[in-house]
């Protein structure tokens, strides 16, 4: 059989590992595909139209739509744990097979990156470089941030990442944990507090009212899309750090620019944004109380090798007839 690989708005795979894209051309013909990030449905399907396999990133959006016109697609493996981004019961009534990485390969650096992402936010870090590689070192005493240790951490999706946000930071610094999330992990909770963490599953409103740092880690989905929305944010304390490196729209944009305004939130560090990439006029851009990194919480060396591998891999088994792994199904 013929078979033709896309690899669609991922800047990160086989860029590193070269191996991985040598590995795909010995199967069929390999091409990277960008379009735009909220490309979907019938004009999705054009772009892609030569293509029999997808390897994706976290854009574009194949949609019902793209589905009714792209019939003939094998296999579409994600470079990443999400999928918020495919309709999986369409994609599943065509026959195509849907894959993505599992959940672990990502949860090291991930969750690192949110910790990496709080600790710059609240010492200024970045700020105070470009300051002095600027030669204005005199400036330093403007950069001065706040604590991390002995504070209340609130987090919003307590999942395979999220689990390790908490490890990283209430064992590092001390902290008392405020967890929302449909699942408890009752036996990874006890753990925890066995080592003296104090920390507590309990409701949406009792995270937003008491914590010091919030750190977003959800799944994207009808029940958690704008969950920190103007009504949340009303009823946090004066000064709060939010964290977002798991998905933008758990954030209500404009209410976020309201809270920021008026001191509810005294920083806020975004990973992730509606649109990848977004616009250069979107409002958290040069933005005095936000830091914006071009998603690279996966970053790592060890995740990237690993993402790439899962995919890679789905191919080989795919064409070899094999079982997938990771397969998702509605």
């Amino acid at each position: 059989m013929d078979y033709r690989i896309a690899i669609v708005n991922s800047s990160s795979f086989g860029r590193r590992f070269p191996d991985q894209m040598e590995r795909l051309e010995k199967i069929g013909t390999v091409e990277r595909v960008r379009v735009a990030g909220d490309a979907h449905g019938a004009e999705l399907a054009e772009a892609l139209k030569d293509f029999n396999i997808i390897i994706s990133s976290v854009t574009p959006f194949f949609d019902a739509e793209f589905f009714e016109h792209k019939t003939d697609l094998l296999l579409l493996s994600r470079h990443g744990i999400g999928y918020n981004n495919v309709d999986v019961a369409a994609c599943n009534a065509t026959g195509c097979i849907l894959t993505t990485v599992p959940p672990l390969v990502e949860r090291d650096a991930v969750a690192e990156g949110a910790v990496a992402l709080l600790l710059d936010c609240m010492r200024h870090v970045s700020d105070s470089h470009v300051a002095a590689n600027e030669g204005r070192w005199a400036e330093r005493a403007s950069f001065v941030g706040n604590g991390v240790s002995g504070k209340t951490l609130g987090i919003i999706g307590c999942g395979n990442i999220g689990t390790r946000v908490v490890e990283i930071l209430a064992r590092g610094y001390d902290l008392k944990v405020l967890a929302c999330d449909p699942v408890q992990r009752d036996e990874w909770a006890d753990g925890l507090r066995a080592q003296g963490v104090d920390f507590e599953y309990t409701d949406l409103d009792t995270v937003v009212s008491n914590c010091d740092i919030l750190t977003l880690n959800a799944d994207l989905n009808p029940t958690s899309f704008h969950i920190l929305d103007a009504d949340a944010l009303s009823k946090m304390k004066k000064g709060v750090y939010v964290v977002d490196n798991a998905r933008a729209d758990l954030i209500d944009q404009p209410a976020m620019l309201a809270a920021l305004e008026d001191g509810t939130v005294k920083g806020l560090a975004m990973d992730v944004m509606h649109d990848e990439p977004p616009r250069q006029d979107d409002p958290y851009f040069n933005h005095p109380k936000v830091l914006v990194c071009p998603h690279i919480s996966a970053y790592t060396e060890e995740c990237l090798r690993g993402m790439g591998e899962k995919c890679v891999g789905d191919v080989e088994r795919f064409v070899a007839g094999e079982e997938p792994v990771n397969e998702i199904r509605a």
